[in-house]
């Protein structure tokens, strides 16, 4: 859903409360995600023998977030 759509309830009229509760459910649904994809990305890492030497930038496609 567009954040156009998000920021106006169903009669049409602005909703902003509503808005900022569901793009913080969003924001840390992202958080959750990128920290056990990161988990599971070390794991792979070190069952191969391998070290990481850098920081993991990844960006969620949906929300625009980058998490570094």
């Amino acid at each position: 859903m567009k954040d156009k759509e998000l920021f106006y309830n169903g009669s049409g009229c602005a909703d902003p409360t509503a808005y900022n509760a569901i793009r913080k459910v969003e924001h840390d649904r992202a958080v959750e995600n990128v920290n056990r994809l990161i988990k599971e990305i070390k794991a792979l890492i070190a069952d191969n023998g391998f070290v990481l030497l850098n920081r993991i930038e990844l960006k969620d496609e949906k929300s625009g977030i980058i998490f570094k």
